[in-house]
């Protein structure tokens, strides 16, 4: 695609973030494209929400992000609201988002205005709740302490219907994952969870997470849940120290919604999207999360390894008895020759190198 305006978003604590952000202005410059940063903010500043970002800088059609995956993701709520590209140049340490190093970022941008690239499109949630979420001033100072500026609470998209008992529809993306987790560390968040309408448990727990595919590697994973792949189209919930016996994943289809009600007598629970706080659910609350028909367009440049990423991000290790056994390849396909027909519908990748 030929851009025609860039959003930038700065790890602003990374002198080399800093550095590479005035590459990309001078870029863009050169090829007389707009280019304004996004998601910026002091102290005594409310920071945006992903629509108002949106506006602010124009409508970018291309989101470049300078950071980890943290900042990754900041760029992506904003991108998603108009379905721009994101460019993610990684300064990571545990990144499975971004793309492309510093040193490759002219190069890169090069290749997306002049149609060298490819997008990957992502699964994304959002949401319903049965009121406006809120953060109150005093657990909003306490939560963030050594933070900056917390987003503000999601808006209620007003295009949509109100007063119909569905709940109202809230201006959210969600590339990672939703959380509904306690205030108070001596009290349990107590959550009637109903997949499809129908109840699955009611859980005493720390926190729940509903998660994308996208963001299984992230909290999900953390809290003992499966990775999915990125290509998969499913929603994951993952209960956080439950007291309870039951404390597994359960994948659900794309399509089946996922409900957290907080029961009569539980404690206050705040609720996190993309691990930003973004309200405060009372006792008797509600809210949906399900999958949203917004895709997040990621740009890639070469194939997605997604399987090796993983064995290096996470620092994988083989077994130690399988050392005497012979060290496996760490690409391999049974045979050289082109692959077979019935074979063609597959995801098998080409070998590093193989310009079949």
């Amino acid at each position: 695609m030929a851009i025609s305006r860039i959003g930038l978003v700065v790890h602003q604590g990374r002198p080399v973030a800093v550095q590479t952000a005035e590459t990309v202005r001078k870029w863009a410059a050169d090829h007389g494209i707009g280019c304004t940063d996004i998601d910026v903010w002091k102290d005594h500043k409310e920071r945006r929400s992903g629509t108002d970002e949106l506006h602010h800088a124009g409508d970018p059609d291309l989101v470049v992000t300078l950071g980890g995956d943290g900042t990754f993701l900041r760029g992506a709520r904003i991108a998603a609201k108009n379905n721009a590209a994101v460019l993610g140049v990684d300064l990571g340490k545990v990144g499975f988002l971004t793309e492309v190093a510093c040193r490759d970022v002219e190069p890169a941008l090069e290749a997306v205005h002049h149609g060298g690239a490819t997008y990957e499109e992502r699964m994304t949630l959002t949401m319903r709740a049965s009121r406006p979420l809120e953060i109150p001033h005093g657990i909003e100072s306490l939560l963030r302490y050594g933070h900056g500026p917390a987003l503000p609470p999601p808006p209620v998209r007003h295009e949509m219907a109100e007063g119909d008992g569905w709940g109202m529809a809230l201006d959210v993306t969600a590339l990672n994952d939703v959380v509904v987790e306690k205030l108070a560390r001596d009290h349990q968040v107590a959550l009637g969870v109903y997949l499809s309408g129908r109840l699955l448990a009611s859980y005493s727990a720390d926190a729940v997470i509903v998660a994308t595919p996208t963001g299984s590697t992230a909290y999900s994973f953390a809290a003992g849940g499966p990775i999915l792949s990125p290509n998969t189209e499913a929603i994951v919930f993952t209960p956080v120290a439950p007291h309870m016996t039951f404390n597994r994943t359960v994948v659900a289809a794309p399509d089946e919604p996922i409900a957290l009600r907080v029961l009569p007598h539980s404690g206050q629970a705040a609720v996190s999207i993309d691990g930003q706080l973004r309200g405060v659910l009372d006792p008797g609350d509600w809210i949906g999360v399900y999958g949203s028909p917004q895709r997040l367009r990621l740009v890639r440049l070469r194939p997605t390894d997604f399987y090796g990423r993983l064995r290096d991000r996470f620092k994988l290790t083989d077994a130690p008895a399988t050392a005497l056994d012979g060290e496996p390849e760490l690409f391999w396909q049974p045979a050289d020759s082109p692959i077979p027909p019935d074979l063609k519908h597959l995801r098998i990748p080409q070998p590093p190198g193989d310009d079949r």
